[in-house]
């Protein structure tokens, strides 16, 4: 005998009512706070403080970049591209060289570029006479102790990287300015070996283009080394986005461990 199709109406409402008003579990109840919590209006791309990007739309309801809630940095990128420019020519040709590559400018990242010459001009502030180590007066908040620097375990300094002469710019061993927005220049003078990983793809990050040789965003070192504290703080972790949520009718993923036992079972392996 067939249901009135009013009560099959009636218990499925019911059913449904059931399952929504079933209180969530508390990691999911979190879970589920963190992902309706308004999005930040800004966020970083690699190292927060220093790479940070303005939400945006590139086109009406198509944003630049999706804040995390929880970290405050970036999940994905509406458009990869935006505020990039040519990396330029390198002294070894790579990947880069086949392909239209593309770097974020650093310089308007830095906190402390107004720009340097500001004050590092011979007259506000004195040229150096040598590259030896000495207490600086000033960038306590950069470098603790420059006697101790955290870099190059005292076999380098300051004036080994930055230009004396011209503190708008980096400086390669032969006395050539290097821009702040291509560090991978400077550091792979001494680091040769994760440059050529860099190169590679081995080491670090792109985004863009899947296609060999496509356009891609290449991220340069600084953008998640931080230079001055490398030695003790090699790599700054971001804490993992939330799991998905649990079906409603479950409280934990138990059922997940049985499905390579009996992926095994029926192939033998």
């Amino acid at each position: 005998m067939r249901k009135p199709f009013a009560s099959v109406l009636t218990y499925g409402l019911a059913l449904g009512l059931f399952f929504t008003a079933s209180p969530l579990h508390s990691e999911d109840t979190y879970i589920y706070n963190l992902k309706n919590k308004q999005e930040p209006a800004e966020c970083f791309e690699s190292r927060e403080g220093y790479s940070t990007v303005q939400r945006s739309e590139t086109t009406p309801g198509a944003p630049n970049v999706k804040c995390s809630n929880k970290t405050g940095g970036v999940l994905w990128w509406g458009d990869p591209f935006d505020g990039t420019e040519p990396m330029g020519q390198m002294p070894v040709e790579a990947d880069y060289s086949r392909e239209e590559a593309v770097v974020k400018p650093r310089q308007s990242q830095l906190k402390y570029f107004m720009p340097c010459t500001a004050c590092h001009n011979g007259e506000t502030v004195p040229y150096p006479k040598s590259k030896n180590p000495r207490a600086l007066a000033m960038h306590q908040d950069i470098v603790p102790d420059a006697m101790d620097l955290q870099h190059g375990r005292g076999a380098i300094w300051c004036l080994d990287c930055h230009n004396s002469r011209n503190r708008d710019t980096l400086i390669d061993h032969r006395g050539a300015e290097i821009s702040f927005n291509q560090p991978q220049k400077l550091c792979g003078k001494c680091h040769g070996e994760v440059y050529g990983d860099w190169r590679d793809g081995i080491h670090g990050k792109r985004i863009g283009m899947w296609d060999k040789g496509g356009k891609k965003r290449w991220w340069v070192c600084t953008e998640c080394h931080n230079p001055h504290m490398v030695q003790t703080n090699r790599f700054q972790p971001i804490t993992p986005e939330p799991r998905p949520q649990y079906p409603r009718t479950r409280t934990n993923a138990d059922h997940e461990k049985s499905h390579g036992s009996e992926a095994a079972a029926k192939t033998g392996h």
